[in-house]
Formats: structure tokens, sequence, C-alpha cells
């Protein structure tokens, strides 16, 4: 008897969601590309590339392009390639068009609730499994098929194992997680670390200054993670530690990229117009800030950063400040 492959529906076409669906359909999957509009869906169509997103890597010919929502019918999983503010409406999509299980590759607190993913996925009341998917990865790299090693975390083992069994292909690596508060609280803050260490060097304070913040970074990320109840280990690997170093050193990281003009004095606005890209970091780290002072967290970046974004300080004098703070124990 002949199995047929899985049947994968991403949700999103932008440069994450259009690598993701290239390696899936290179990997044999039957794979969707699910665009916003009919207009999008006709020019990938025709120009077979992502040449907004995701300019020169040309789509697999047997990746499908569309923007009709009923490809979802029967889908064994839908990748959820949104920003975190898209996520609650494509995860309704998802369920009433009747696919079988969601994962999203969105990294960040909701903005205007605080919320995580997955909790916000529950105030859904969904009926449909669900998945995080994450880890230390660029768009590009993956769509060119350079190594690669994600984590997906569900408390549902066996849409776990599924997620694996899909993705895990030529070289792009797929380990299975529990822990989802812990996977999504380093993808998420990981990317204010990484605005913190743009602006540094941006400001041309140096490696050694970089170093100090990703490993300070990491240190408020773990005490924030536990607060919230995730597990220590996590943060030790691929969506904490992994992600962070990648995410704050990469030139092809948005947040850093983000980070770097903001060191140019230039405003939110401005910098996500020249960017053409959402910088999570950005969007969520109010949320971020907010959620720890409530615990009683202490992640003096975080709230740095926070009141930088916010235009409440300048970005040299925030910084420097910063990395001059009072001795202490590590």
């Amino acid at each position: 008897m002949v199995i047929a492959p899985p049947r994968i529906v991403v949700i999103g076409a932008g440069a994450w969601g259009t690598a993701m669906a290239i390696h899936c359909a290179r990997a044999g999957l039957d794979t969707v590309l699910l665009c916003r509009s009919d207009v999008a869906a006709k020019a990938l169509q025709l120009a077979r590339e992502n040449t907004a997103y995701l300019a020169g890597q040309i789509f697999p010919e047997s990746l499908h392009i569309s923007a009709d929502s009923k490809n979802l019918k029967h889908s064994d999983i839908a990748l959820i390639a949104t920003p975190v503010a898209g996520l609650a409406a494509a995860l309704r999509t998802a369920q009433a068009h009747g696919a079988q299980a969601a994962a999203w590759l969105c990294k960040g607190l909701d903005a205007a609730t605080g919320l995580m993913p997955h909790e916000l996925a529950h105030s859904l009341n969904l009926t449909i499994p669900t998945a995080v998917l994450s880890g230390p990865s660029f768009a590009k790299e993956v769509a060119q098929g350079l190594p690669t090693a994600l984590t997906v975390a569900s408390s549902n083992a066996a849409l776990c194992a599924s997620v694996q069994a899909a993705l895990h292909h030529s070289n792009l690596r797929v380990y299975t997680s529990v822990d989802v508060i812990g996977v999504e609280v380093g993808g998420a803050v990981k990317n204010i670390i990484a605005l913190a260490c743009g602006i540094s060097d941006g400001l041309n304070l140096g490696m050694n200054a970089r170093a100090a913040l990703i490993t300070r970074g990491l240190a408020e990320t773990t005490r924030f993670a536990i607060a919230l109840g995730g597990k220590p280990d996590t943060l030790m690997g691929l969506t904490g530690a992994g992600d962070l170093v990648l995410t704050c050193t990469g030139s092809l990281s948005r947040n850093r990229s983000y980070g770097l003009l903001l060191a140019q004095g230039k405003a939110p606005a401005t910098i996500e117009a020249e960017l053409g890209h959402v910088a999570e970091g950005a969007r969520c780290v109010a949320a971020v800030a907010k959620r720890a002072a409530a615990l009683g967290v202490g992640m003096p970046i975080t709230q740095t950063v926070a009141r930088i974004v916010a235009g409440e300080l300048s970005p040299k004098a925030a910084l420097q400040a910063l990395l001059m703070r009072e001795a202490r124990a590590e």
C-alpha cells in the first residue's frame, strides 16, 4: 500500500513562511503556501519566487501557491508563519477550514494582551492540537538548504512526533520538547536582546559589550522563563542560547538590524518601513517588560530596550548606563 505524504499548508507568505514551504515541497511533502490575497498569490505563481521577502530562492515545481483557505481542508499540519499579531486569526482559519493540527513559527508576546502564543491559542478554545516550532534559523539559509536545527514543543506528544516526522529532512533537523513555555520565552526575549546588541554594535561599543549583553540577556531570559513555569535546561538549548547567539550576531537578523538603526537615531516607524520586515522584539518588548515587572523578575536589558523603543531614553545614554550598573555577584 502506498502511503501519501503529509499535506502541509503554510499560512503566511513572508520570508519564514516561504522558506518553510520551499523546504517542505523540496522534501516531497504535499505543500501549499497560503497568501493573504489572490493578487499576492498570482504574483508568486508568476515569478516562482518571493521577490519581496526572499528574492533569489526559486520555488520547487511541486509547491502550490494559493489564497484559498479551503486548501486547509484535511491538511495534516497548518504551519502558521504570520507575525504574533496575526496568530489568533490564522488559528481560527486553520480550525474553521478543517486543518487537523497547527504549529506556529512566530516568536514573541502579543503586544495587545501580553499573552504568550500558547496562552493566546488556549484563549480561543481550539479543538485541534497545537505546537510551537522554534530555534536558531534564518529564512534565507533554510530556503538554501543549509544545515539548521529546530525544536517543536507541545503537550501533545503525538503532534510533536508528527511535526518531527514531516519536517525532519535533508539538512533540517527537528527535536522535540514538552516545555512550551521555555521554548516560547527563549524565542521572544532573544529578539529583545538582539535589539540591545544591535544598538551596542551601532554605537561601536565593541565585542566585549556584545558578549556581556548576550550573557546577561540569557540570564534574564532564564529568570523570566522559570517565573512563568519554564525549565531552565530549555534555555541552554536550541531555542534559548542557540537562537540568542544567532540573532544577536548574525548579519541576517532583522532585530539586530533594527537596533543598528536605533543607534543612528532613527524612529521606530521609519525603521520598520526601511527594513520592510516585522521586528518582533520591538513590537513585544513593552509587553515583556510589563509582565516581568508584574512577576517581580529583574530584566534590566529588557526594561532599558523598552524605554529606548518608546522614545524615553536615547540609545547611547541608556546602553552606557546599563553597562555601568552597580557591581554585584553574578
